[in-house]
This record gives structure tokens, C-alpha cells and sequence, in this order.
């Protein structure tokens, strides 16, 4: 009678078990009935300010040029005018792609690619000193065409993979309306298309791997109806450029700190 009684028991158990995963329920944004992750997709668009640097500007061909401008100051490109006349993707644009796991769904990982843009400011007075077509400098000059133009404008391209965690704040009873903090840190590359001139002569014509970039961001995540959420996020980054193309064969190394604020929208969908 026991041989008999107790695969039936265990039948009963681990029914009961699944059944008991099955209805599960998370204390989260999202879907109440799930054992697994959450995958969440997001647009957006930033804005961004940056430190000074030293640029350095090296012809390794044919050495037409090696010389450095000092403190150079840089500015963004939003182009928000052209979001509803053209691309959506030549303002500067914020793509995410993540996913949330944990009992709450409340760690996770992330892609990030912001289409930042760097614009070195035309008509400021910066330190120049090196060899500039066969002339030595080290005085003060004009940043500008034809002497010398630069900026990471078909993007900066900051491309990075981050850990993350959300904390929740608020909720209503229904828990249809969420208020959560997002924190993430990590690192990544650079993947910019450089528009430089110098000596008159220009370059704008391919995207690379140029260098490196690490960061940390804090935001504030509303989900609305488990499915949708908006996000404003700030982040702080070190950015480091080691070989951007230039004229003549040339390359470009220069590093700051960027600032950027990100506002996107997004969906969440139940895996």
C-alpha cells in the first residue's frame, strides 16, 4: 500500500510546488505573475557638457604635424530642432537595452549607447605648441577653419555596459504606478566619427573603436501599467579618446569628464 501511497504523495508535492511558482508574485513594476526577468527597451535624448583638455594632433605618416592645443574648451550639438523634420537618430539620442532579475526584479544589466556629440569651440584662444607644417609653435592662437577645426560630430559615440540596481521609492496599492531609483556603473568604448581640419585639408569619413569610456549614473524610473516607464537619469563619465582619425593620416588623443542628462521612454516586456 506504501509503494502505491507514495509516488502519489510526491505527485501531489511537487504539483503543488509548481503551482505555487507559477503564481508567484513580485514585488515590482512589472508583471505580477513571472518566474522569470524582465527585458526593458528605451529611447531617448541628451544633453551633455564637458571639461577642458589637452588635444593632441599627430600626423604618424608623414610627419607634417605633432603639436598640442591646451585646455581647449567643447561644447554639445543637440540638434532637438531636427527631431520632428528629419532622423530621429541625428539629434543626440540615448538607446538602452537592459534586464532585470531578483526576487523584485531589482538588479539587472544594461547596454547603453549614447549618441553624444563634442564640439571644439570655434573662435576661442588656446596654447599651441609643436611642430605645425614645418613651423614651431608655442604661442596663443584661434581655433577655426582653415588653421584648425575638430569635433566627434556623426557622434562621440559612448558605447557601455552596465550593472544595475533599482531601488523603489513609491507605489500606489494597485501597483499600477511606480516610482523607483536606478543607479549603474561600468565601462565601454568610444565609437565616434571624427570631422577634423587642418591646414585647410578635411576629414569626415568613418566610425572606429577610438578609446575608452567608464561612468556611473543615478535616476528616478516611473513605470506606468506594467509595461511603460519614463526615465530622467544623470551620469558622469571619463572619457578617453587614444586614436580619433585626422587629415594626412593623422590620429588624436585627448580625455575630460562628460556630463550628461538623459531623459528617454520605454517598455517593459515579460520574458
Amino acid at each position: 500500500m506504501k509503494k502505491v501511497l507514495l509516488p502519489f504523495i510526491a505527485f501531489i508535492m511537487v504539483s503543488g510546488l509548481l503551482k505555487a511558482q507559477e503564481t508567484e508574485t513580485c514585488n515590482c513594476p512589472y508583471s505580477a505573475k513571472s518566474k522569470h526577468g524582465i527585458l526593458s527597451i528605451s529611447w531617448g535624448y541628451n544633453l551633455d557638457w564637458y571639461t577642458k583638455s589637452d588635444i593632441h594632433f599627430k600626423d604618424k605618416r608623414n610627419g607634417l604635424y605633432d603639436f598640442v592645443i591646451e585646455d581647449a574648451k567643447a561644447k554639445d550639438r543637440p540638434g532637438f530642432d531636427q527631431i520632428l523634420h528629419s532622423d530621429l537618430a541625428i539629434p543626440q539620442y540615448a538607446f538602452r537595452i537592459g534586464y532585470l532579475t531578483g526576487k523584485n526584479r531589482d538588479w539587472g544589466f544594461e547596454f547603453n549607447y549614447d549618441h553624444a556629440k563634442y564640439v571644439v569651440v570655434d573662435g576661442q584662444t588656446v596654447h599651441i605648441k609643436g611642430n605645425y607644417f614645418g613651423e614651431y609653435l608655442d604661442n596663443d592662437t584661434i581655433v577655426g577653419k582653415p588653421f584648425l577645426a575638430f569635433e566627434h560630430t556623426n557622434g562621440a559615440n559612448f558605447a557601455m555596459f552596465m550593472a544595475m540596481k533599482r531601488q523603489t521609492l513609491l507605489h500606489d496599492k494597485k501597483q499600477n504606478h511606480w516610482l523607483s531609483a536606478i543607479g549603474r556603473i561600468g565601462g565601454g568604448f568610444v565609437f565616434p566619427r571624427t570631422d577634423a581640419t587642418i591646414n585647410g585639408n578635411r576629414r569626415d569619413d568613418q566610425f572606429h573603436v577610438a578609446g575608452y569610456i567608464a561612468g556611473v549614473d543615478v535616476g528616478l524610473r516611473y513605470d506606468f501599467f506594467k509595461y511603460f516607464f519614463v526615465e530622467n537619469e544623470a551620469k558622469w563619465s571619463f572619457v578617453n579618446y587614444t586614436s580619433a582619425l585626422l587629415p594626412y593620416a593623422g590620429r588624436a588623443n585627448h580625455h575630460f569628464w562628460a556630463f550628461e542628462y538623459i531623459f528617454s521612454v520605454g517598455a517593459n516586456i515579460n520574458l
